[in-house]
């Protein structure tokens, strides 16, 4: 694989503690993530992202990091994370980590060291009384208050306190980390909220400060080969949201504003336009995003009357039409997977799992939910451990109860059941991606003027992708069918529908 393989590069999402469990106590873990590694081989990416898999005690599913240099005990150890790194090598597929630079764990050696000594608590936001009016992203004010009366900053859940980037001890430590993980093996790491380090009296979010800290990360990472660092940033405005991607900070970023965007073709046209006027100037790659462990599941979202997304849950629960929102995901799948740039698959999208909106509160482990006093249900619907095989929960995610129920449908929607059918979404992923490596990825992409509800493109390659979003057939541009999300009968493209061609007649 290329030094720029992640350029066009498939990534495929771990959240461990949803993917597979090898020791049978309910929880996903290394060990059942190193068993499925041949499935992922066969599915055709090229590399996996991981969620945090740090010590951490879970106040936002490990988000909350206690310990950098270790393995959360549930998932394994240190030992089996290198020999996973190693694995995953042998196969060919690379392996990309998360790292969390805007807050700690209060379970961390820092902040208990700073809650015994108030003369050490300059690594994080301390005051003698709230500095201003904030509020927890996760709901309710962001300031918490410690037993000898100070306060602590968390824009998240209190058990993650905002780290002090004006400590040069934090800087130091985060490069540290970087080296430790690239020095086991990881080829990347992805940054989760990005835009956040750097605070002032009156802001927090994409201060010019934060670049400085990128342009120094980007330094470390060009000491090893091939590394690489991935952003999370959630930026509306593109010409900030570019500056992140210059040649010397970060090597890409996610695609949020395609992620969120309804299922128009007006709206998806000027998103997938927008993305690739940010990108082409600088010559960084675009990415192309449908789904993640913080979004509704694509085959919910497209098929409720409103296909947007927007955090908060406002629409959770609306009327979803799921077989509308299968052919819909199955359509949209295709298009992401032909656009230039690398495509990011998160686990179980490829089984067309929907979203499960019907869990009891009491099971809920979101701390959105809590926070918020029941009013945003969280994203424990889209965590729900994967289904793999059987006719009953759980479905071959392991030997024990998992950590969050799946629902007894689930059994069509297998793995093993889908395998053998040649019209499963798990097999037109693995058509899709095994197509896509040879075909697409890094490049660029030539419109074709087929009606307004149609979204057509040719690719270097010669390919042809073209979604037809309206409501009625539309006929194929001439050339050899290679594959479809739907049937395609006497040449006319169905309706939420995708299709590819190949120029040879």
């Amino acid at each position: 694989m290329s030094q720029t393989w992640w350029r066009g590069a498939a990534i495929y999402q771990v959240y461990l503690r949803s993917f597979a469990d090898g020791n049978g106590d309910g929880a996903g873990d290394l060990a059942g993530l190193r068993f499925r590694l041949p499935y992922l081989k066969d599915l055709g990416i090229d590399a996996i992202w991981l969620n945090p898999w740090y010590p951490s005690p879970m106040a936002d599913g490990g988000y909350d990091v206690a310990d950098y240099r270790d393995i959360e005990p549930v998932f394994g150890t240190l030992g089996e994370a290198e020999r996973f790194i190693e694995e995953a090598h042998e196969l060919g597929i690379k392996v990309i980590i998360d790292v969390v630079p805007n807050h700690s764990s209060t379970e961390s050696a820092w902040f208990k060291e700073a809650l015994a000594n108030p003369a050490a608590r300059d690594r994080f936001w301390f005051a003698d009384e709230p500095l201003n009016d904030w509020q927890s992203i996760f709901g309710g004010s962001a300031w918490t208050q410690v037993p000898d009366g100070q306060w602590y900053l968390h824009l998240f859940d209190p058990g993650q306190p905002d780290l002090n980037w004006n400590n040069p001890e934090v800087h130091q430590e985060f490069e540290d980390v970087l080296r430790f993980w690239f020095d086991r093996g990881v080829d990347g790491v992805r940054i989760d909220s990005a835009a956040l380090l750097i605070k002032s009296d009156t802001a927090y979010e994409d201060l010019d400060e934060v670049h400085d800290v990128y342009r120094r990360w980007r330094e470390v990472a060009d000491e090893y080969d091939e590394r690489i660092l991935i952003g999370e940033v959630w930026l509306p405005d593109q010409e900030r949201f570019a500056r992140y991607l210059r040649p010397d900070e970060l090597h890409t970023a996610f695609n949020f504003d395609f992620l969120s965007c309804a299922w128009d073709p007006a709206d998806l046209r000027r998103s997938i336009e927008l993305t690739l006027t940010t990108h082409t100037p600088i010559g960084a790659p675009p990415t192309w995003v449908l789904s993640n462990h913080d979004v509704t599941r694509p085959v919910t979202r497209y098929g409720r009357a409103d296909t947007s997304f927007a955090h908060g849950g406002a629409l959770h629960g609306s009327p979803t039409d799921l077989e509308l929102g299968y052919r819909r995901a199955r359509a949209a799948a295709l298009l992401a997977m032909a656009l230039p740039g690398s495509v990011y698959v998160y686990q179980g999208e490829e089984l067309g799992l929907p979203e499960v909106e019907d869990l009891p509160d009491e099971v809920r482990q979101d701390p959105m939910h809590a926070r918020s006093g029941g009013t945003n249900p969280g994203r424990d619907g889209c965590r729900i451990p994967l289904p793999w095989s059987g006719e009953e929960p759980p479905f071959g995610f392991g030997t024990g109860t998992p950590w969050l129920p799946q629902p007894e449908g689930w059994r069509k929607l297998t793995a093993e059941a889908q395998r053998t059918d040649l019209g499963s979404m798990l097999n037109l992923y693995r058509t899709g991606l095994g197509i896509r490596r040879e075909l697409l990825g890094d490049g660029t992409l030539t419109w074709l003027p087929l009606g307004e509800q149609v979204l057509a493109f040719t690719r270097d390659s010669g390919l042809t992708c073209v979604t037809n979003l309206g409501a009625n057939p539309v006929p194929l541009p001439a050339g050899r069918l290679l594959l479809a999300s739907g049937p395609v009968v006497d040449g006319l493209l169905p309706s939420d529908t995708t299709a590819w061609l190949s120029p040879e007649s």
